[in-house]
């Protein structure tokens, strides 16, 4: 399987790194399946960030080394969904012990809407409503050692 991270920089030898910011499925070294949205995530960091220039660096992996760690999927964005990334953008995660989170992106309108919903504007069900049509992108978190070690840098593209 092919996978793309979007930065400010090249990255050849993913690393977990403390971030302040409180992100969908916590610290990571996040990936997506969709080129376009890693291409997103490498401009807003870039812009962000106000260094480096945006670049997408591609990785690999061999989907049966995923079926040996401990991986959380979500489908679509339902309740559990928005329950586990509430937790991590409220910072109020347990702190789990997955290796890998694999799931939708909460994207801008989708974030506006989690976001309505943890100021208590409307509850799940109405959340969850305004979230399945949208077609959110994916995204892979790697959250362990051993999940990184499953990755193989191919190449970087310059955006």
């Amino acid at each position: 399987m092919i996978l793309y991270h979007g930065s400010n920089m090249e990255v050849r030898e993913p690393k977990l790194l403390a971030s302040k910011r409180l992100l969908d499925f916590g610290t990571g070294f996040y990936l997506t399946s969709d080129y376009s949205q890693a291409k997103k995530w490498a401009v807003r960091t870039t812009a962000r960030r106000e260094e480096g220039a945006p670049v997408i660096s591609v990785f690999s992996f061999e989907e049966t080394e995923i079926e040996k760690l401990k991986t959380l999927t979500f489908e679509n964005a339902n309740k559990e969904w928005l329950r586990y990334i509430s937790m991590n953008r409220t910072d109020k995660s347990a702190g789990d012990s997955y290796d890998i989170v694999i799931g939708p992106v909460a994207n801008d309108q989708a974030i506006r809407t989690v976001n309505n919903y943890l100021k208590g504007y409307f509850n799940e069900d109405i959340a969850i409503q305004l979230l399945l049509p949208q077609k959110l992108k994916d995204q892979y978190a790697f959250k362990t050692e051993q999940a990184l070690s499953i990755l193989e840098f191919k190449e970087v593209r310059f955006i």
